[in-house]
């Protein structure tokens, strides 16, 4: 079991990791201008290859945690009974967290296909979310308030 949530801990991170960047690539693609051509397909192959990364990492993040939240004989069942409201409230960040990694994806679509309308600073403001979903989650799991 301590397999299963150390590796459940990386693929998280790694996660977060693309989806702290990732926003960041899109601040740079809202400053590109419109002349600039090299320089917006160099930002959105690497915007590609980092969401597709980025989804990689996401998968097995979210089976390691489902199976370690199942209840027995197919998982171990963390999260199940009385006083475990910290994972309910968690399994909603976690929702969350999923709904800003499409988000993400949807705004790639837009800046291939030269709709984005948004600025710059609104997406370095779109870029803190995930810092915060992190804060929550581990404050949930490790504090365990309710």
């Amino acid at each position: 079991m301590l397999w299963v949530k150390s590796f459940h801990i990386v693929f998280i991170a790694s996660w977060f990791a693309g989806l702290f960047y990732l926003p960041r690539i899109f601040v740079n693609l809202a400053m590109v201008p419109p002349e600039s051509v090299a320089e917006r397909q160099r930002l959105l192959l690497m915007a590609r290859k980092l969401m597709r990364f980025t989804t990689l990492l996401a998968v097995p993040a979210l089976a390691l945690g489902l199976w370690m939240w199942l209840p027995a004989p197919v998982g171990w069942g963390f999260g199940w009974g009385p006083g475990n409201g910290w994972m309910h409230a968690k399994l909603l960040v976690v929702l969350l967290v999923i709904g800003y990694h499409h988000a993400c994806s949807v705004m790639l679509r837009q800046f291939e296909s030269g709709r984005n309308r948004r600025n710059h600073v609104w997406y370095r403001w779109f870029n803190e979310a995930p810092v915060i979903m992190l804060v929550v989650v581990v404050v949930l799991v490790v504090v365990k308030p309710f």
